[in-house]
Parts: C-alpha cells; sequence; structure tokens
C-alpha cells in the first residue's frame, strides 16, 4: 500500500517495502516514510516508477504497477542461504544396521552397531522400541546424522542418530529408508541429481552443536505426499535416487 500527504511545500510519502525490490524478506513488512519538496515530484505516480523495478514479474492489482514479489520469509521457503549453508553442513550418510539390541538400561531405547563406511561400525542409540520391531531394525539400510557430538544414553556412548519421520502425535514413527543400491557410507545431499558435487564439507560436531545446525535445519525437513524426505522443496537423495518413508505423507523428520 502506498499514501501521500501534502503538508506545506512538502510532500510525505508512505510505502510499503513489499512493492519494493528487497534482498532481505525479513525487512517485508516494514514502512518507508520518505519527505522532499514537493517541486521534485510533478506526482506521486512519478515517485512510484522510481522505487518499482521495471524488470519485475508481478502487478500490485491495487496500485495497478509492475513490482517485485518479496521472497517468502526462510521457515517458509526453507532455501535461503543461511539454511541451505547449514543443511550443507550436516553430514548425512547412508547406514546399515548390522546389529540391533534393546538397551539394557531404558526400555525405550534400542542399541545398535550401524556401518557409515568407517573402519569400525558406529554405537547408536535410538527410541524406537516402541515404534519398530528389533527384526525390522537389524540388516536394514537407514539414515544417518554422523556429525552430532557423543552423548551418553544411561551408560552408553551414542555417536549419531538415525532420521524418522513422524505423525504430528508422534504416534507412528517410521525410519527414513534410502533407495535400494544405496552403500554405506555414501554423503547423502539435497537437490538434484546433479548438485551432489556441490556439497560443501561437513562441520565438525563441536561446530555442530555450537552453532545449532541441526536445530536450524530440523524445522525444515518434511516428507511430502509421496512419503519422499524433503528439505523446504530439496528432495533428499543418494547416488540411487530419492530418500523416503514407507507411509508416513507431510511428517515431519527428526
Amino acid at each position: 500500500m502506498a499514501g501521500a500527504m501534502r503538508a506545506g511545500s512538502t510532500t510525505l510519502l508512505s510505502y510499503t517495502w513489499r512493492n519494493i525490490p528487497l534482498s532481505s524478506p525479513s525487512q517485508c513488512s516494514r514502512k518507508l516514510r520518505v519527505s522532499f519538496p514537493s517541486s521534485s515530484f510533478p506526482s506521486f505516480t512519478h515517485f512510484k516508477s522510481l522505487c518499482c523495478s521495471p524488470s519485475s514479474s508481478s502487478v500490485n492489482a491495487q496500485d495497478n504497477i509492475t513490482t517485485s514479489a518479496c521472497k517468502p520469509p526462510l521457515a517458509e521457503e526453507g532455501t535461503g542461504e543461511s539454511l541451505r549453508a547449514a543443511v550443507e553442513a550436516l553430514d548425512i550418510r547412508v547406514g546399515c544396521v548390522l546389529k540391533a539390541w534393546k538397551h539394557p538400561e531404558a526400555d525405550s531405547l534400542y542399541v545398535e552397531e550401524v556401518d557409515v563406511g568407517e573402519p569400525e561400525p558406529r554405537t547408536i542409540c535410538s527410541g524406537l522400541v516402541n515404534y519398530i520391531a528389533q527384526d525390522e531394525l537389524q540388516g536394514r539400510n537407514v539414515v544417518v546424522l554422523a556429525n552430532l557430538k557423543p552423548r551418553n544414553m544411561r551408560g552408553i556412548k551414542s555417536n549419531g542418530m538415525l532420521l524418522a519421520a513422524s505423525d504430528a502425535s508422534h504416534e507412528n514413527v517410521e525410519l527414513l529408508t534410502p533407495p535400494q543400491g544405496s552403500c554405506p557410507g555414501e554423503r547423502i545431499w539435497f537437490g538434484s541429481e546433479e548438485e551432489s558435487n556441490v556439497q560443501s564439507d561437513a562441520a565438525s560436531p563441536n561446530q555442530v552443536q555450537k552453532k545449532k545446525l541441526w536445530e536450524t535445519v530440523q524445522p525444515h525437513l518434511k516428507t511430502t505426499h509421496n512419503c519422499v524426505a524433503m528439505f523446504g522443496e530439496r528432495p533428499m537423495r543418494t547416488s540411487s535416487g530419492l530418500v523416503s518413508c514407507r507411509s508416513l505423507k507431510n511428517a515431519n523428520i527428526s
């Protein structure tokens, strides 16, 4: 929206930022107030023509002027530069559960030995006892967040996290599954097939914790109506195809 009022020899102009091309979506709701001598602007239309990009692709119906559409907030868009850097810093890999057993000190936890392409399998604790049968977990390929700091889980050090989809009530949980042909240790990425070679190096576990990289990325991880895992609008991939879950649609991933 825009408006103008005349006070003596000065025209006071108020213009909403969303009609002006911006580089920062967080400023979309702010207003620009500018005062100019009336002689500087023969008409308010002239001022609008200065503020609006002639190459923009969207039209403001009320003012009938061509404007540059404001980018949606990062939380909705899911592909902002800071978020993209955060997700690329995560070391998400294909893993294979070699062995799984119930934690001796915690009824809800499994302890797994997981091959993530390293000389020795990792020990990971997962709260999946109430959702996945032990024989379904053992021997299957999974998706592992591998650059978390180790955590002590009731006396057992857990070195990573298995990623899973869950519904809003968290009553149903399904592990993310790499496509057939994916190899343990392969690093997973988000985007097109061609973008596998442009990932940045993974952050250290200390950096992941200090910068809260997982906490930044996790709210933007969802499954589609086809159960494909996504970061914003970017699908999760291995070299063999798309990562998905069995049946949970539009679900959270954690």
